[in-house]
């Protein structure tokens, strides 16, 4: 049995034996057979071994293992297998070398371990020693005394006896086997003892025979049921075994106190049957009994006595409410600050494709505004303009499509709308949502009809089976291979290049239908009862306004005529005649300029929003519902090729629609304008009206002015690395704003069912979302999206109980989020706390703008009170005054001057003399 395993036994007198028997054993190899005299142990001739003893857990004292990088190898000419071999394994450095190293490169230097040994080493040579059999556990050490450094330098030579003794010692060795030890008990066999297995329990033997005849008979299984067999089955029930008992010392449990549960039932027992009847007539008083009791003064004490608390009960009544359900109240306030588990944004579904998404971003994402489950995605270049310029041969052979995608198909769109050029912006008209607006990035506004296409978007809501049986029944080799293709739509109209914007398109909406803009900026009743005109803007600094109605200069005679061709033209390319008055020939309405206020030049448009504009889920009276009924067409919709501009002079003013809108800039500014146009004194020209307003907020591109779905005056605004939320009316700034975030945000949404819910896209892929009824100095809560930057958001309410909101990232992808319960579900008088916040910020924006001016009031009050005084002052010195007080001055500084290079010891203090004049 060995003591190696137990290593806390082999300490001290171990150690000491073990030195013992190898220093005996070192003696016993080195003996001459037939010589009683043993030869002491003679000196290793490696010239590379040290003087230090070495020990088993490092080496010796004076030699310093080290780790040289190739680089300190290259710095002192060191290099392994190059310039340090086999035959030279030795390199004199210098030790200013080595302490420049370790000052130039501090701990990074490889000689930093051994500084106090360099810094501390007699000799101004140090010796590096090339370590090839990693004696030392290193490629390298270094020698720490000058004795050790000569010694591998200059290795002693052996003598003749002892080179004659050692040849003798390989001559005449002989082995001897070393003899064994008896065994010496440290304690080890103790431990081995008490860790040992043992039998506590006597063993049994059990012995199991069977006939001779029986081995290797073949066995056969069969089931059974064990019911029917007479002890078909053996019950081995567990017991308790008293000699086995084992006693519980301790026990941890946890016991609580509840009251004991107990159910009972009772019935009425019936015991023998009584008679008994009910009165369900009610007896009256008679006439002369009414009267007799009408006049008693028992009554008219009674109700002098109960009057006043009947009066307070009534007015109880009317103040509050005795029905009402305060712990259900109380639960749907809870709700909103996290009673509900589900307070984050989910997954619903994500729309990609890999050819016509692929290395592009989606600039704009809109709902199908009656058809669930629809959405329209316009996909646009990640491409610089420079970029642009340099692949414009390429970007022209490429289509710009705007997809319209399924719930019931996430792979392939349903519809692609082709475009002359990049859309930045689209929408679909309020009136009829197959005819879509959009804004091209040349500047340039299109109109398409997908009337054609409204069964084939109406049928994916059932998962397309309208459109299965035809290659369905299809023979085999005759299936149309054009079926399966998703159709490509057609612009119908686009504007004229000479007379539309000279930069990208950033916004365009449709005008309410319940009114329309004059040549004027005038506000008109709109006779048609549909959406007929358009607002958009770009950075080139105006606002357009276009009506989408052919002008009514047109002669009849044209008229028919156009008529008479479409009739013999029946349109090869499919492209919808509903807007073919307008293409290419369109030209605004109207353009609104933006000239600056103070200065010369114009605002840069980004952003347009306009107080009447219209509204998801709000109802709009149709004025003339019998010229609107004209208009439909049989497939519903309505045919706008019957519509006609009408004269001015027959419609009626709208006085109660504002003119006036916000623009968001390219500079981060906020403009406050109006668009009705005003005479040029001079020229007699229309002409735009200045901004009333500008304010300067965001550091950066102005990407969303949004107003809130609950309050027409609330406008949210998004740019650069801040937001900010404003009343109009107000326009001392904003009644919030927020503080620059580390990351830039990028477009901002307000919620559809909560008034004091947002959502803020940043440019890491994250989405804010901001209650203001829980937390306004920052989010309620951050959820990751994407990788890439969020580029548009857009929420859209399915039902009462399901919300979404669809947000869009620069590489393409369109994610469907489910929002929670929490998010959707507006606490008890959720607008009446929220407009209650906005009035209280515009009293303290108020309160804060007259301290403002009442402190630079009070500052300038002060400074000419300052001035008065002192030129009060100046005028009462005489100039025999005035010339003392300079002398006074001037003999200050020179003793300062004095005593300064008194101290400096320039002067001594002998010297100080008074200068003359003085």
């Amino acid at each position: 049995m060995s003591d190696k395993p137990h290593k806390k036994n082999t300490s001290g007198k171990d150690a000491t034996k073990r030195r013992k028997s190898t220093a005996s054993a070192t003696s016993s190899q080195k003996s001459f057979k037939g010589k009683t005299k043993t030869t002491p142990a003679k000196k290793e001739d490696t010239p590379t071994t040290p003087t230090g003893s070495a020990t088993e857990s490092g080496p010796p004292d004076d030699i310093f293992p080290l780790v040289l990088t190739s680089k300190t190898q290259e710095l002192f000419q060191c290099r392994a297998d190059e310039d340090l071999t086999q035959d030279n394994l030795h390199k004199i450095i210098k030790k200013e070398e080595i302490l420049n190293d370790m000052k130039m490169r501090a701990a990074v230097s490889d000689f930093y371990p051994v500084k106090q040994m360099v810094m501390n080493y007699p000799g101004e040579e140090l010796l590096l020693v090339f370590d090839r059999d990693f004696k030392y556990g290193q490629s390298f050490y270094l020698v720490g005394t000058e004795d050790t450094k000569e010694r591998i330098l200059h290795p002693p030579e052996p003598s003749e006896e002892e080179g004659v003794e050692e040849e003798d010692l390989m001559e005449t060795f002989v082995y001897k086997t070393p003899e064994p030890k008896p065994w010496e008990s440290l304690g080890s066999d103790l431990d081995i003892e008490e860790e040992s297995v043992k039998d506590s329990r006597c063993k049994h033997r059990y012995k199991i025979s069977r006939k001779r005849r029986e081995f290797g008979a073949p066995v056969m299984f069969t089931d059974r049921n064990a019911s029917v067999a007479r002890d078909g089955y053996i019950e081995c029930t567990s017991y308790p075994d008293k000699s086995f008992c084992v006693t519980k010392m301790e026990m941890d449990t946890g016991i609580q106190a509840v009251p004991q549960l107990q159910e009972t039932s009772t019935q009425t027992k019936w015991k023998y049957p009584r008679n008994a009847c009910t009165q369900y007539v009610p007896r009256e008083f008679t006439d002369e009994e009414k009267e007799n009791f009408m006049n008693s003064q028992s009554l008219k004490d009674f109700i002098n006595s109960v009057a006043l608390r009947f009066e307070i009960a009534v007015q109880q009544n009317e103040i509050m409410d005795a029905f009402f359900d305060d712990w259900k109240a109380l639960r749907e306030d809870e709700s909103t600050f996290g009673g509900k588990t589900d307070t984050h944004l989910k997954e619903y579904q994500s729309f990609t494709d890999l050819y016509y998404s692929k290395d592009k971003a989606v600039s704009c994402i809109n709902w199908h505004p009656t058809i669930y489950g629809i959405i329209a995605v316009a996909v646009s270049e990640r491409l610089s303009f420079e970029d642009r310029i340099n692949l414009s041969a390429k970007l022209v052979m490429t289509p710009s499509l705007i997809l319209i995608w399924s719930f019931s198909d996430p792979i392939h769109p349903q519809l692609l709308m082709e475009c002359p050029d990049d859309i930045c912006c689209f929408e679909f008209c309020p009136s009829d949502p197959n005819i879509i607006v959009g804004g091209c990035i040349n500047g340039q506004v299109v109109l398409w009809d997908i009337s054609a296409y409204a069964e084939r978007l109406q049928s994916t809501r059932t998962g397309g089976a309208k459109h299965t049986p035809a290659a369905v029944n299809a023979l085999p080799g005759f299936e149309d291979k054009n079926v399966k293709k998703t159709p490509i739509v057609r612009y119908c109209a686009v504007s004229s290049i000479e007379h539309g914007h000279k930069a990208p398109i950033s916004d365009v909406q449709w005008l309410p239908d319940y009114y329309e803009i004059s040549r004027q900026g005038i506000p008109l009743e709109n006779k048609n009862g549909i959406c007929v005109q358009i607002i958009s803007c770009a950075p080139d600094c105006s606002v357009y306004f276009w009506d989408i109605r052919p002008p009514n200069t047109a002669t009849q005679a044209m008229t028919d005529r156009k008529k008479l061709e479409e009739k013999h033209l029946q349109n090869p390319q499919g492209i919808p005649n509903t807007f073919k008055h307008l293409d290419l020939t369109w030209k605004p309405l109207i353009r609104v300029g933006l000239p600056r206020i103070e200065t010369s030049g114009e605002y840069s448009a980004l952003k347009v929003s306009l107080k009447d504009i219209f509204q998801e889920g709000r109802l709009h009276g149709i004025t003339d519902k019998s010229r609107a009924a004209k208009l439909e067409k049989p497939d519903g919709g309505f045919d706008y090729r019957m519509l006609r501009v009408p004269s001015a002079k027959n419609l009626k003013t709208q006085e109660d629609i504002s003119t006036t809108f916000f623009v968001g800039t390219e500079d981060g500014d906020l403009v406050y304008s109006d668009f009705k146009m005003e005479k040029d004194s001079d020229s007699g020209k229309l002409t735009s009206s200045k901004p009333s307003h500008c304010f300067v907020i965001h550091d950066g591109l102005v990407t969303t002015v949004k107003r809130s779905p609950f309050f027409k005056d609330i406008v949210l605004t998004v740019g650069g690395w801040t937001f900010a939320i404003w009343k109009e009316g107000v326009m001392n700034g904003p009644i919030l704003q927020s503080s620059a975030s580390q990351k830039k945000c990028t477009v901002g949404h307000w919620s559809l069912s909560r008034p004091g819910v947002f959502f803020i896209g940043k440019e890491d892929g994250n989405i804010d979302i901001w209650d203001l009824l829980e937390k306004t100095h920052e989010p309620s809560q951050t959820q990751n999206i994407s990788t890439g930057q969020i580029t548009c958001i857009k929420p859209w309410i399915v039902s009462s109980k399901q919300h979404l909101l669809a947000v869009s990232d620069e590489f393409g992808t369109l994610h469907i989020l489910e929002i929670p319960w929490t998010l959707r579900h507006p606490s008890s008088n959720e607008k009446l706390s929220v407009t209650n916040y906005f009035e209280r910020e515009v009293k303290h924006l108020n309160y804060s703008e007259k301290r403002r001016e009442f402190r630079e009031q009070e500052k300038r009050d002060m400074d000419a009170e300052e001035l008065r005084r002192l030129s009060e002052i100046v005028h009462e010195k005489t100039a025999e005054q005035l010339e003392e007080e300079v002398q006074q001055e001037f003999r200050e500084y020179l003793k300062l001057e004095k005593h300064i290079l008194s101290d400096m010891g320039l002067i001594k203090p002998a010297e100080d003399t008074p200068l003359p004049g003085v």
